[in-house]
This record gives C-alpha cells, sequence and structure tokens, in this order.
C-alpha cells in the first residue's frame, strides 16, 4: 500500500513521475487504486484481457518505484479511442497525473488512427468531468442508468483533430 505524500507535505514533482506500459506485475497496484477509486470494481480477468490486447494503451504512472495511477484505453474498429477507466492512488491525487495519463493515452490513440476519443463518466464525478472539459471533451448525451447502482453517466467525446496537445 502506498505512503501519503499529503502527511510528507504535499506536492510531488511532475518531472519525477513515469509514465510507462503496464506490466503483469503492476496488476495488483492497478487493482488496488481500483479498489479506492471506484463502487465498481473490473475482475482481474479484465485487466489480463485488457493488457494482453492493448499493451501499448495500459499504462502506469510510478512515482518511486510506486504505481500511482493508471488508464486503460483501445482503439474500437470505428477508429474511436475508448478510454475504459482511469484512476489516481488518492493519496496521490491533486499533483496533475491524471492529467499526464490522460495526455498520453490521448495521443497514443490518436497515433493509432483514433478520429476521436470516448469515455463515460458518471454524472457526479465533477472533478473528472472537468478534467475532461479543460482537455477539450463534450458532453454529447447522458446515459441513464449506466452503473450498477443506477447512476447516470455523461458520454464525453473529444474530436482528434479537435486536440491541442498535452494539457
Amino acid at each position: 500500500m502506498s505512503v501519503s505524500v499529503r502527511r510528507f507535505g504535499g506536492r510531488i514533482p511532475l518531472a519525477m513521475v513515469a509514465v510507462r506500459p503496464a506490466k503483469l506485475f503492476d496488476l495488483p497496484d492497478v487493482m488496488r487504486i481500483e479498489r479506492l477509486s471506484f463502487n465498481e470494481e473490473y475482475p482481474r480477468g479484465v485487466f489480463l484481457v485488457f493488457l494482453e490486447n492493448n499493451p501499448d494503451t495500459f499504462l502506469v504512472a510510478e512515482y518511486n518505484g510506486n504505481v500511482v495511477g493508471y488508464v486503460m484505453g483501445y482503439l474500437r474498429p470505428d477508429l474511436e479511442g475508448h478510454i475504459m477507466s482511469i484512476a489516481v492512488d488518492p493519496a496521490y491525487r491533486g499533483n496533475g497525473i491524471g492529467s499526464v495519463l490522460l495526455s498520453e493515452v490521448i495521443e497514443r490513440l490518436i497515433n493509432k488512427g483514433a478520429r476521436y476519443i470516448g469515455l463515460e463518466v458518471r454524472v457526479s464525478n465533477e472533478n473528472a468531468i472537468n478534467l475532461y472539459e479543460r482537455f477539450g471533451f463534450r458532453k454529447i448525451k447522458r446515459i441513464i442508468g449506466y452503473y450498477s447502482d443506477g447512476e447516470d453517466a455523461y458520454y464525453m467525446l473529444l474530436p482528434a483533430d479537435e486536440w491541442g496537445g498535452r494539457n
């Protein structure tokens, strides 16, 4: 389990955060972050299949040898890049790690040929919605009852030709 950086006085230098493709040995940390971040968790098998099929767009952020965040993206046959999940360890939030991960996966998906990048987000997750809007994502539709607890989701979309680079 990660040590809380907030206990030691706050911000970490992003230059010391490395983003790299996830490896099999990262899955316990990724699953821990998933568990700490969401009401619904993907089973281990989903991560294994995702890792095997999308090795260049399943990324982790590492700080001082610890996995502190991850993002899972993939390219659909219709050339929509899709962000399936993104999360940062709660102890490391507020340091820009989510922005770094989001920027890197968008770049990689566009380089693979994505014409759009899409994602779903809980309508109550204002922090995530604000982040996505800063990156140029727009709310396209509201999906009623998308989550297992009945909460709605926004489907958000970023056209690749509107991507202005790293934010």
